[in-house]
């Protein structure tokens, strides 16, 4: 009767644990849409989270997520460095609304799939 007490604890252990990484991969989104507001020092937060916590979700379907919002943060920076470099040629402007764009796209998607549970397919 204990073993089967335990596995139930085990079981519960690891439901509660699964909740509260998911609380943080919603926060890291969160993060990456308040980027907007604040000139982007929040996607840089939320990175530094994934970098912290990636251990945690290893082997869980919230791995995908935190691979989903690191590569997010590198295309979002790489976007802005080439449309910061290419603005007084007149391709920056557009190279910045493309890289909006595509961080909306991904905040979106990701996050739709984290509030269906699922991971996010590439």
């Amino acid at each position: 009767m204990n073993d089967g007490s335990n596995q139930i604890d085990n079981n519960q252990t690891e439901i509660d644990r699964l909740h509260s990484l998911k609380r943080l991969t919603a926060f890291v989104y969160l993060c990456q849409v308040l980027a907007f507001v604040f000139a982007g020092l929040p996607l840089l937060v939320g990175a530094v989270i994934n970098l912290m916590k990636q251990d945690e979700v290893r082997g869980t379907w919230l791995e995908s997520h935190f691979d989903w919002q690191v590569k997010t943060v590198w295309m979002a920076l790489a976007g802005f460095a080439v449309a910061g470099l290419t603005f007084e040629f007149g391709v920056g402007f557009f190279i910045l609304i493309a890289t909006i764009m595509l961080l909306v796209y991904r905040i979106v998607i990701g996050w739709n799939a984290l509030h269906s549970d699922q991971p996010v397919n590439e």
